[in-house]
């Protein structure tokens, strides 16, 4: 199944919820980065959540950024994603090992410890608005559940999951948004929260091939709900070597110099896709020629 993402509202638009499935953009996540099996799990769950969020926003061209900084063995992660479906990400650290929480479970919250969870929104104004929070638990549902409330207002239920496989290959990814307008009658309030305790996980919904629709059908049951859109997800990174010699033009004329004279080929990694360029001491002497002109 392709992954994409839904947006909804129930109970006469007096709720709105979101769902995706994103396994393949997790796992592309996982190979080009060769993460251990626990920061896959966070990243994934990262990478969903902010895909989520990113139908919130009003234009294509805005832009979402969610990082987690953290004092555990991951350090932090950073993802971005933006309404048309295209997400990336990174995590600080990329081969950590802990001991799970229990037999199955993965122990993220570990691996990113105490610390904060910062979201910005770039709309096109002059300054992206931010939001942060300090980290609930460092397990990302509960911290983005956490952002929602605090940050903006808006009481809100998060559920995600990735399920890894022995040989470190991602199962499932997926997860839900669910967010009360205010005008939301106490009936629906405790229908939602029964619904809420009596789902399974997930990583267990998706596994039993549960679709976006399915989830959100099961979390609203008992509500009349309306599908009002669909998006494909991917793993895409926008890096290109054209963007790379506007950021080696961009660097001070005593920086670039140093890097021409050392007389080494310079190679510049993207954080996001790990995509590597090269360039020689020579192609660098060409540039600053071409910038000095």
């Amino acid at each position: 199944m392709a992954d994409y993402m839904i947006r909804a509202t129930a109970a006469g638009e007096t709720v709105r919820a979101f769902a995706i499935t994103a396994k393949e953009s997790v796992e592309e996540a996982r190979k080009r980065h060769n993460t251990s099996p626990v920061v896959t799990a966070g990243l994934g769950r990262l990478l969903c959540g902010a895909a989520m969020m990113s139908m919130m926003e009003k234009e294509e061209q805005d832009l979402l950024t969610v990082q987690v900084i953290g004092d555990g063995p991951m350090k932090g992660m950073t993802v971005t994603a933006n309404p048309a479906g295209i997400l990336k990400g990174f995590a600080n650290v990329t081969d950590v090992d802990v001991p799970p929480k229990y037999k199955g479970k993965l122990d993220v919250g570990t691996a990113v410890g105490k610390g904060i969870l910062r979201v910005m929104r770039d709309v096109g104004a002059a300054e992206p608005y931010v939001g942060t929070v300090a980290l609930v638990s460092g397990e990302i549902a509960e911290d983005l559940t956490y952002y929602f409330a605090q940050s903006e207002q808006t009481p809100s239920a998060v559920g995600l999951g990735v399920l890894v496989d022995t040989d470190c290959t991602v199962i499932n990814a997926g997860g839900f948004i669910i967010q009360l307008m205010p005008d939301v009658s106490d009936e629906v309030l405790s229908a939602l929260e029964k619904n809420i305790q009596a789902i399974k996980s997930v990583t267990e919904m998706l596994a039993e091939g549960m679709t976006p629709e399915d989830m959100l059908a099961e979390l609203l049951d008992g509500m009349e709900m309306s599908v009002l859109e669909r998006r494909e997800v991917a793993y895409t990174c926008d890096c290109s070597r054209q963007r790379v010699i506007r950021s080696l033009v961009a660097l001070n004329e005593k920086d670039l110099q140093e890097l021409i004279d050392d007389g080494k080929p310079v190679e510049v990694r993207c954080e996001f896709c790990n995509e590597r360029y090269e360039f020689t001491s020579e192609e660098l002497a060409e540039l600053k020629s071409r910038s000095e002109a």
